[in-house]
């Protein structure tokens, strides 16, 4: 343990951030798998799930807890998909 005091506030942030962004990378894949489930058996709920999707991967792109271009890369993933089952 440290024996610092900025030390252990630093442990304490840390332990705190990693729950919040642990959560959210949850959250995301929940979302992700729901939006794909959707669109291979093409509910009619397909394009709100994949628009909540967007929304979730954008929101996790600007904390930081993933980056820009994987952000850009799921997004490009869904839109095929959704255009592919909308023919």
């Amino acid at each position: 343990m440290p024996q610092i005091k900025s030390a252990k506030k630093r442990v304490i942030v840390s332990a705190t951030k990693t729950l919040r962004n642990k959560a959210i990378k949850s959250n995301l894949k929940t979302v992700l798998k729901q939006a794909n489930a959707a669109l291979e058996a093409n509910a009619e709920n397909k394009e709100e799930l994949v628009r909540f999707a967007f929304k979730r991967i954008d929101q996790a792109a600007a904390k930081g807890i993933m980056h820009k271009n994987t952000a850009a890369h799921k997004k490009s993933e869904l839109a095929l998909k959704l255009n592919a089952s909308n023919k």
